[in-house]
């Protein structure tokens, strides 16, 4: 069974994501950084794969994809760099990245290569949902790879069903109509569309992600979903470290702290 599955059929809520760049701060950061989240009790590692035009992503984000590119790394790199990762780490492992690297990369050389290295899934949020379905779809489950599709308060409910009819991991919940970047608090308005999504009893778990950079923000975003997807303020706490593992693992256990 996929590690992804493992963990939702195991844990309920809380689950907490975290996304940092490979190459970021440093080129051979990667390992790191990855040993640091699970230590400090994540429960999904994201790595996000750097990419010159990352449309979703805010200034920190698109800030830490510009270092990490001229620090040197590339989709050979990353998966250099993971060989072997599965003898210290036991958590599920995402990739989140654009087609248009690994379109260059070669779409099945590279699932091939997440399936041989132990990556469990990806988040490709520039992949239209009939492309998947029409050209992808059987590639990933030959590589043993879920597939996550984001929604936004903009999305229909009929679009939302279909997403999770073609869904076997779980669903990438975006906050907010925005770019990524933490914000203060959720508002009543994000609260509306967690409940009316929550209401829709979808069989996909959902995280919410976009503005979740603490404590308080994830507990809410947990009391509408199965947990939430900590980005931006991640990468702030990496590139402000003067100590990165005890900072990493400090950063997130004060996430997941309950008062």
């Amino acid at each position: 069974m996929n590690r992804i599955h493992t963990l939702f059929n195991t844990k309920k809520e809380r689950v907490l994501s975290i996304y940092f760049t490979a190459g970021f701060p440093a080129l051979e950061s990667t390992m790191e950084i990855m040993e640091a989240i699970q230590a400090g009790g994540a429960d999904i590692i994201e790595i996000g794969v750097p990419y010159s035009d990352p449309v979703a992503d805010g200034p920190t984000i698109q800030d830490s994809n510009m270092i990490a590119l001229e620090n040197g790394i590339s989709l050979k790199k990353i998966f250099e760099q993971l060989k072997g990762f599965r003898a210290k780490i036991h958590i599920p492992v995402v990739m989140m990245g654009y087609l248009n690297p690994i379109m260059q990369y070669g779409m099945e050389a590279f699932c091939k290569k997440c399936k041989e290295v132990g990556v469990d899934g990806l988040i490709l949020p520039d992949l239209p949902m009939q492309q998947f379905i029409d050209d992808y779809k059987e590639l990933f489950e030959e590589y043993g790879l879920v597939n996550t599709f984001l929604i936004s308060p903009q999305t229909s409910e009929k679009r939302i069903r279909e997403i999770d009819e073609n869904t076997n991991g779980f669903i990438y919940m975006v906050s907010s109509h925005s770019i990524t970047g933490a914000k203060a608090g959720i508002s009543d308005e994000q609260v509306a569309y967690f409940e009316r999504v929550k209401a829709m009893n979808l069989k996909n778990p959902r995280l919410i992600g976009f503005g979740i950079s603490d404590s308080e923000t994830f507990a809410k975003a947990s009391e509408y979903s199965q947990g939430a997807i900590i980005g931006s303020a991640f990468i702030k706490t990496v590139k402000d470290s003067k100590n990165l593992s005890g900072d990493i693992q400090k950063y997130i256990q004060s996430v997941i702290k309950q008062k």
